[in-house]
């Protein structure tokens, strides 16, 4: 049976695990990088017979430059592609760091928004998730002590 490309991305978008795999020492947290999404698509890029291909630009808006990453899925077996983009700002200035590092590192948040706006991965939690409702909320009775 012959897949189209969105039957292809779905498939992907389904057996993809890509783990927060990266520690932020500093901020005591825990999160994927571009590297840890790429690790894990490229197995099933090859079973599901499509190519992923990300493009950078640089785009100008207000005085600033932001960088414009488009990720590309296309079927080994047809013309279709489908594509996302995710944009990320070059700082003026970051301490330690000269501008190709600059550079680069808007690239790879730009790059990694974009995949995860075309392989479904959401780096955020769901407010829902962490509110209990007034459930955690102790409920004060009136006790007598005898």
């Amino acid at each position: 049976m012959s897949h189209n490309i969105r039957q292809k991305l779905q498939g992907i978008q389904s057996s993809l695990k890509a783990p927060k795999g990266q520690t932020n020492k500093f901020g005591g947290y825990n999160y994927r990088s571009c590297e840890d999404i790429l690790t894990a698509l490229k197995p099933l890029l090859a079973e599901w017979g499509c190519s992923l291909v990300i493009d950078d630009n640089l785009e100008s808006c207000g005085g600033r430059v932001y960088i414009k990453a488009t990720a590309s899925l296309a079927d080994n077996d047809s013309d279709e592609v489908i594509s996302t983009s995710g944009f990320a700002r070059e700082a003026e200035n970051k301490k330690g760091m000269d501008d190709a590092q600059i550079t680069g590192s808007a690239s790879s948040y730009a790059r990694k928004y974009a995949l995860n706006g075309l392989f479904a991965i959401d780096d955020t939690k769901d407010p829902d998730a962490t509110n209990d409702h007034g459930k955690g909320e102790t409920k004060k009775t009136n006790q007598v002590a005898f």
